[in-house]
């Protein structure tokens, strides 16, 4: 299938044109393996993003604003990894605008941590705006910007394996983000994925799984990434060895519920963590830094994770989403 007629077909779906045997029937037909045609991802994800609500905000801000995401569905059970990167990198000066729903593979989603660090999530969209604005940090509900899966999602749940819609959310950011670090639950996804986004106008992201299906840089073993920069992708492999990380089994960095994944990440925030789970938020923050355009490299990435944490930057600026979001 190519791209236009994928576009057709997913426009059609998102249309509520197809009854519920013919949407079952199509999703079916798009097996999600190392078969995938590219230009079927980025034609689902154009469509789903261009019937999503989307954040309003300005076209500046717009291209500054980075997504750290993970497809999930690895079943490792790590603690909330991306969430914590995500508040290290605006206290790096990153504009973060985290795309997420609750759990569903795992005993605590990003929003169900949020919502337990006291960070209010059901603010309007105006609000949502003004706390990226204001912070440096909004999160999405992906069930409130898009409504057309409210059709899709009963027929989607008939199908045992994994479908297309398993790998589209991070590609579906409402607030059109250009920039984003973005994990996938395995290795033939991820030169598909950074080839889809630079397809649909992203400027800069990093594609990672690791050699054991997560869906994170691991420091369990090496990470395979794909990373465009400049309209160009290019493949290579993070080693966390190479920047004096120590390897450590998964079992270092499993979570448990919102309770525990929030207090992992205060620990982080207050230099008591683990050295396993400390090590696994730096190198992933280094990386989204490097997206970001706020580091040279990976090492340099390192050095501003360290220094935030250091200087209690990071635990200020959780510290200012929850007081802002309370207030709006």
């Amino acid at each position: 299938m190519r791209y236009d007629e994928a576009k057709k077909a997913f426009t059609s779906l998102f249309m509520h044109e197809m009854n519920d045997a013919e949407m079952l029937e199509f999703l079916l037909s798009i097996k999600l393996d190392e078969q995938t045609p590219t230009e079927v991802i980025a034609a689902a994800a154009e469509v789903m993003r261009t019937f999503a609500i989307k954040l309003p905000i300005p076209d500046e801000l717009r291209a500054k604003v980075i997504d750290i995401v993970g497809t999930g569905g690895d079943k490792i059970g790590s603690f909330n990894i991306s969430s914590t990167v995500a508040i290290l990198c605006a206290s790096c000066g990153s504009m973060v605008a985290k795309h997420g729903s609750r759990s569903v593979t795992s005993k605590s989603g990003s929003a169900d941590m949020f919502e337990e660090l006291g960070v209010r999530l059901d603010l309007n969209l105006q609000d949502s705006a003004k706390l990226l604005e204001e912070s440096g940090f909004t999160f999405m509900f992906a069930q409130a910007h898009h409504p057309a899966m409210g059709f899709i999602m009963p027929v989607r749940k008939k199908i045992p394996q994994k479908t297309i819609f398993n790998i589209l959310g991070p590609l579906t950011n409402p607030a059109q983000t250009k920039k984003s670090l973005l994990g996938v639950f395995h290795k033939s996804f991820v030169s598909k994925i950074a080839e889809a986004l630079r397809i649909n106008g992203a400027t800069s992201t990093m594609v990672v799984s690791s050699a054991e299906g997560m869906d994170e840089i691991s420091i369990s073993d090496i990470t395979y990434a794909s990373e465009l920069r400049d309209g160009i992708v290019h493949e290579f492999i993070i080693d966390p060895q190479q920047y004096g990380i120590k390897k450590a089994p998964l079992a270092a960095i499993v979570g448990g519920d919102a309770k525990e994944n929030s207090q992992i990440l205060y620990n982080i925030f207050d230099s008591r963590a683990t050295d396993a789970q400390r090590d696994i938020v730096m190198l992933n923050t280094a990386s989204a830094l490097v997206v970001d355009g706020l580091a040279r490299d990976i090492q340099d990435g390192l050095e501003m994770a360290q220094n935030a944490i250091k200087t209690g930057k990071a635990k200020e600026k959780l510290k200012q989403i929850i007081e802002i979001s309370n207030k709006l």
